[in-house]
């Protein structure tokens, strides 16, 4: 079986722009997070929760197989981007889901204009890639803390024996 639609949250950029700019009509909160999401573990959905209690719509950009592969080790990633996207897009507390090739989800950030950016907590906040774009149009960044323990590195060690 292949993947295309995860539970009909996948959606291109150019319609989500028109998506978000009806939200923000309506007076509603836009928060954006972004990143692989290769095997999801509970602290993804714990940030993914999170991130959803700040406001109204939540998007969740993930990198493209290609972008996976130039940013993380050999092997990823786990999961394709059809199968994360199917993954994400089941969770209730995700809006849309939307893909991006780029290196950096700059472009998206400046497209959508969300409220909100989130990232985790393990990131100081000048390291999390964007936070100058967001924040010179009057956006915020919020980081999330992390989970004790809660890896994709960490679960492929555990399930390799390697870690």
């Amino acid at each position: 079986m292949h993947l295309r639609q995860p539970c009909g949250k996948l959606i291109e950029r150019d319609e989500l722009a028109k998506v978000v700019e009806r939200v923000r009509q309506k007076g509603s909160t836009v928060v954006f997070t972004n990143g692989c999401f290769d095997l999801l573990h509970p602290g993804h959905v714990h940030l993914l929760q999170t991130a959803r209690s700040f406001g109204d719509l939540l998007i969740v950009a993930i990198n493209t197989d290609d972008s996976v592969r130039t940013i993380k080790d050999e092997g990823r990633p786990i999961y394709d981007e059809s199968e994360r996207a199917f993954m994400l897009g089941a969770l209730a507390c995700v809006d849309h889901v939307v893909l991006f090739q780029e290196p950096t989800p700059i472009p998206l950030l400046l497209l959508l204009k969300p409220d909100i950016l989130v990232k985790g907590g393990h990131y100081g906040h000048e390291e999390v890639v964007g936070w100058d774009v967001v924040e010179a149009y009057g956006g915020r960044v919020e980081r999330v803390p992390v989970m004790d323990g809660m890896s994709t590195t960490g679960t492929i060690e555990r399930i390799t024996g390697t870690g």
